[in-house]
């Protein structure tokens, strides 16, 4: 019987078990689905359609070197199934487990039943180390990754043969009503590019690594920058592991930044995986608190002049601004800097994490659900169980760009302010300001009285004993089980964000 495989985010033919098991039963159609209510989320953005679209015209390259062709369908995912049932009569649905966000999780489900109701067989397959549903037992968890981490990753199958069926062509982000962005620096994508930034990753750039990733200067090197690459698939995070794994075993004991580095990635790894299987087991995860008494902790609708003043990068705090910015214009930014971004968003301007992550969603080339949600609530201090971590700032932006070089390339209006000012111009006298900054906005907010009232709500609600049971509740749920010692090994705090590799 037919096999159709449905490409998702698992753009690539190596590592891919759905395309396996349909290889040694029948004839292969390989599809990809592109559906315009998707690119109407609000988490939606052109920037992530450009980067997806030029990894599908990867994928149909790559088929068609191997003598097939890509089947490209626009339009509702069902309708576009019935279609090549009409014309190719029953098949078999195969494509990889998605955690993604709550659109697609209800796309899925409605394929599902379509399936059932025309008897079509829909098999998935397993592609990240996550567990497919709510109960999943996380007493084991870290062990089951680490075993399906060391299995081998699947070649290319040797014997293909493929169905070929009508194809639409690629649309245009404006055919799919998505509005220019603003990036001004666009990643190259697709196979090729992952390959080449993971070996450039782990024999190059990423010695200091552990070192260097949090800041924004020296982040954009030495972090591994595989993170749309493995958001899209065009590389599995078993190949990345493996990888990472043969070169550790090649380093000599001397050494020792080298192995430290390695060792963290790896964690991070892991933690990829462990952040999805979050919104796996409670999809809620999107749009409620895994600890449902901070519901409402924060007034929505979202005060819309201090969220577009954030999300422009205009609060009057260089450091901010300027990481916002070089996000608007690259689609990427290093861990520490979107944990930054959160913490201003959530803290200093009270903001709901459902809307400052929304809007950071959209300016995330690599956006994944299965990180991106979780991490937020995280950092907004509504799991019941993490740290309250409130960013100074001012102190970030001392530790991370001490000299300003990374300031004043992005906020050119602060270009004339001596060093001394640079983190803090409000401290200028009025006449100096006028002169030396004059477009630059005043501070949207006071950090340590904004910290203060955060922190004085936030802990009078841990303080009832049903936030205390409910913690408890959300560490059976989805706390991680992996060893203490592993994390201090790896340089990880259990509870610190990293919403990027």
């Amino acid at each position: 019987m037919l096999q159709v495989v449905w490409f998702k985010r698992d753009l690539r033919l190596v590592d891919h078990a759905a395309l396996c098991a349909a290889a040694i039963r029948d004839r292969i159609l390989p599809l990809v689905i592109i559906e315009p209510d998707y690119w109407r989320q609000p988490d939606a953005s052109a920037r992530q359609w450009n980067f997806w679209r030029s990894c599908i015209a990867d994928l149909g390259e790559a088929i068609a070197t191997k003598g097939g062709q890509l089947c490209i369908r626009v339009g509702d995912a069902v309708e576009t199934l019935a279609a090549i049932k009409a014309t190719h009569g029953s098949f078999v649905l195969r494509a990889h487990e998605e955690t993604g966000n709550e659109w697609t999780f209800d796309r899925d489900k409605a394929v599902r039943r379509w399936c059932k109701a025309e008897g079509i067989a829909f098999e998935e397959s397993r592609q990240f180390g996550v567990w497919r549903g709510r109960k999943v037992n996380r007493d084991r968890w870290a062990q089951a990754w680490d075993r399906m981490m060391a299995m081998p990753a699947q070649p290319v199958p040797p014997l293909l043969i493929w169905e070929r069926s009508e194809c639409h062509g690629l649309p245009d982000a404006a055919e799919l009503e998505l509005a220019d962005d603003g990036l001004q620096r666009a990643p190259i994508a697709g196979r090729a590019e992952a390959l080449a930034t993971l070996h450039s990753f782990l024999h190059e750039r990423g010695e200091h690594y552990t070192r260097e990733m949090s800041s924004p200067l020296s982040g954009e090197t030495a972090c591994s920058r595989l993170s749309w690459h493995l958001a899209y698939g065009s590389l599995s995070v078993r190949e990345a592991y493996q990888a990472a794994q043969a070169r550790y075993r090649e380093l000599s004991q001397s050494e020792k930044a080298w192995r430290q580095s390695l060792r963290s990635f790896i964690a991070r790894l892991h933690w990829h995986c462990h952040f999805i299987q979050k919104l796996e087991s409670e999809p809620e995860a999107e749009y409620r608190p895994m600890a449902r008494i901070y519901e409402g902790l924060r007034p929505r609708p979202a005060d819309a002049v201090k969220l577009a003043a954030w999300s422009e990068g205009r609060t009057g705090y260089p450091f901010i601004d300027a990481a916002m910015r070089y996000l608007n214009a690259t689609g990427w930014i290093n861990f520490r800097m979107r944990a930054m971004l959160m913490s201003f968003a959530s803290y200093d301007l009270w903001l709901p994490c459902q809307e400052s992550g929304t809007a950071l969603a959209r300016k995330f080339i690599d956006y994944e659900p299965g990180i991106h949600w979780p991490q937020c609530q995280m950092q907004a201090g509504e799991t019941g169980i993490n740290t309250i971590r409130i960013y100074s700032p001012v102190k970030q932006g001392y530790d991370q760009d001490p000299t300003g070089i990374f300031i004043r390339r992005w906020v050119p209006e602060l270009a004339n302010v001596p060093d001394a000012w640079l983190h803090e111009p409000w401290k200028l006298a009025a006449d100096e300001q006028a002169r030396l900054c004059p477009d630059y906005p005043d501070r949207i907010v006071d950090h340590a009285a904004a910290a203060k009232f955060a922190k004085d709500a936030i802990h009078a609600l841990r303080r009832k004993p049903e936030a205390r049971a409910e913690a408890k509740a959300v560490v059976h749920k989805h706390g991680s089980r992996k060893r203490t010692a592993d994390r201090k090994r790896a340089g990880v705090k259990a509870d610190q964000l990293k919403l990027a590799l």
